[in-house]
């Protein structure tokens, strides 16, 4: 699955690069020799999701800033801490995963975004192919992190000639306790053009293996990423109204993501064959800059909305409710949107990351003769749950 985050931006928005985190630490450079093929790797990862044991675990450093805008006048916003990952509970072809944001005392983050645990399920067997290159030209090294020197490839796509971002990634040849995230070592993107500015990086701290011997339950799913749930939204738009569902998975380290009308003849969530496959460390390379490009929780103006309760499914959510009027083509037009004013609300159990930060509804009115409002259409969060306790 590619993970689309339909108000979120993506790595093109990352900004400049930060300097304050070290990266890795070079003792050689050189073109990649024939057997240092990403084939290899990829298949070694694969090997060793199914090895999964509880206990293993990798922490990042991580920083991220998001710069004002160049005649904004204000100041820059920045996020820096440990981002972990740590697998909790192993039920062949399932491995939980659980994903943590950090300060580096290892206390919750203040951003709401970030300031949960999340738990992610990745299948370790093969249901399909997922072949998803790295972008850039490839360099061999071997850098020294976390206590230890890796034979390595550096890849470095550089889009700034055309107003593009500077993406930079290490990965380690050989995986090892890395598989979560593809032997991942150092990841930094920068922005160049459109007077932007801020940017991301990404340092391996520290890993650890779990024990053979170790055994724990599986977790309930009640803050997904999104692997193992989903959630419709009923769409009230054009001449055909329809129930949207967003179904998500995980396969060896990758994320997958579908979208498409309910299908009441087949059960939720069994066909990812289309979707397209993101490499999870790219989805967590991305969280932070988005929590800060995103601003504060609730926006702005929902904040200063009407407070109330969403209902869905006979649940009871606390939501701030914002109205704008806006003269469209000489038509008063009358604009809601609903948010959850606590995104981890326990009535939002089990509901995946990317619909807690989404309106729960929006719809547009036009204003008729009178004052009448008529509706002319809008979406709202109907239904979400767990696909993955039906899997077999």
């Amino acid at each position: 699955m590619h993970m689309r985050h339909s108000n979120l931006p993506l790595a093109a928005l990352l900004g400049a690069a930060l300097s304050f985190l070290p990266g890795c630490e070079t003792t050689k450079s050189s073109s990649p020799s024939p057997s240092q093929s990403q084939e290899p790797t990829a298949m070694q990862t694969a090997d060793a999701w199914k090895r999964a044991r509880v206990g293993d675990r990798i922490t990042y450093s991580f920083s991220a800033t998001h710069g004002s805008e160049p005649r904004g006048g204000g100041t820059a916003r920045t996020l820096g801490g440990q981002l972990t990952l740590e697998v909790v509970a192993v039920q062949q072809p399932w491995v939980w995963v659980r994903l943590a944001y950090t300060d580096e005392a290892g206390k919750p983050l203040s951003h709401p975004r970030l300031a949960q645990e999340l738990l992610i399920p990745v299948r370790a067997d093969t249901t399909r192919t997922l072949d998803v290159p790295h972008a850039g030209e490839a360099t061999a090294e071997t850098p020294s992190s976390a206590g230890r020197t890796w034979e390595a490839l550096r890849y470095v796509s550089d889009q700034r000639p055309v107003d593009g971002p500077l993406r930079t990634r290490v990965y380690a040849n050989t995986p090892g306790p890395l598989y979560l995230t593809h032997g991942l070592l150092d990841a930094n993107t920068t922005l160049s053009g459109f007077g932007a500015s801020g940017g991301f990086q990404l340092t391996l701290r520290e890993f650890r293996e779990g024990s053979a011997d170790a055994n724990a339950p599986v977790p309930a799913l009640e803050r997904p990423l999104g692997p193992g749930a989903y959630y419709e939204r009923s769409v009230d738009v054009g001449p055909s109204p329809s129930v949207q569902r967003v179904c998500f998975a995980a396969e060896r380290g990758y994320v997958l993501r579908t979208e498409g009308p309910v299908d009441t003849q087949a059960a939720p969530c069994s066909d990812f064959s289309q979707a397209e496959p993101e490499p999870l460390e790219e989805l967590l390379i991305n969280l932070p800059w988005e929590a800060l490009s995103s601003g504060n929780w609730p926006p702005a103006a929902a904040a200063s909305g009407t407070r109330g309760t969403f209902t869905v499914e006979g649940r009871g959510v606390p939501a701030l409710t914002e109205q704008r009027t806006e003269n469209v083509e000489g038509t008063p037009r009358v604009f809601s949107e609903t948010y959850a004013a606590e995104p981890w609300a326990p009535a939002l159990a089990g509901l995946p990351y990317e619909a807690r930060f989404q309106p729960l509804a929006s719809g547009t009115e036009r204003v008729a003769a009178g004052g009448k409002r008529e509706s002319e259409g809008g979406t709202r969060l109907v239904r979400w749950g767990t696909w993955l306790g039906g899997q077999k």
